[in-house]
């Protein structure tokens, strides 16, 4: 157990240019402690204690605002930077020296049973304000950008951006989206809409036009 810990002040140190020593990420970084809490909640939420492992976990996010569910499993090295509104649901799986920012979201659809959360793979960074949602695997070595809502499985050493999200770096290539990549991208609603409203414009434009309404009001 302290040689677990001595690798997350590790890897918060090395991460986080802030911290000065491992004792200050010991006593004042709230992600430490919401990584030690749910240690001692998933290990009673593996004994069969649920009442004792959700208090655990409830009273962790009352003072980190970090929320785990005892049942998720968590790897070595997990680097949380500050921390704030992270959730993280009950069927999630978190490799070795994943890093998550503040605001990122491991949930559900609310469409599965069983496995409804994301499982992450080695060496994953996720910014601040990302939703991973569902149950399917984000590879190792990706990175995942700020606010990207991801549906659909992530390949490794990618980089995924937007909401939806899609792949556009894969090994540090830019992605040609008629590639191999293609399962993965997902068309962006927005622009889909804005496309056909422009359409639209320009058809009512044309008919105006023709009727004489337009030549009318320039003249």
């Amino acid at each position: 157990m302290f040689k677990r810990l001595n690798e997350t002040l590790e890897a918060y140190k090395k991460r986080d240019p802030a911290a000065r020593s491992k004792l200050e990420v010991l006593l004042l970084y709230q992600g430490v402690h919401a990584d030690i809490d749910h240690r001692i909640a998933h290990w009673l939420y593996n004994h069969k204690f649920m009442f004792l492992a959700r208090l655990v976990s409830q009273w962790s996010r009352l003072c980190t605002g970090i929320e785990i569910h005892p049942g998720a499993k968590i790897g070595r090295r997990f680097v949380i930077d500050h921390g704030m509104g992270i959730v993280i649901g009950e069927t999630a799986e978190v490799g070795d020296d994943v890093l998550l920012y503040q605001g990122v979201t491991l949930g559900g659809t609310g469409k599965d049973v069983g496995k409804r959360h994301p499982t992450i793979g080695n060496n994953v960074l996720i910014g601040s304000g990302a939703k991973i949602l569902g149950p399917f695997k984000v590879g190792d070595n990706s990175r995942i950008a700020s606010n990207a809502v991801v549906l659909q499985e992530i390949p490794p050493d990618s980089t995924a951006v937007g909401a939806p999200a899609r792949v556009v770096r894969v090994a540090g290539e830019k992605v040609n989206y008629a590639g191999n990549v293609d399962q993965i991208s997902v068309p962006d609603p927005v622009k889909i809409e804005l496309t056909a409203l422009r359409e639209q414009l320009e058809i009512l434009e044309k008919r105006l036009s023709a009727s004489g309404i337009i030549k009318e009001e320039e003249e």
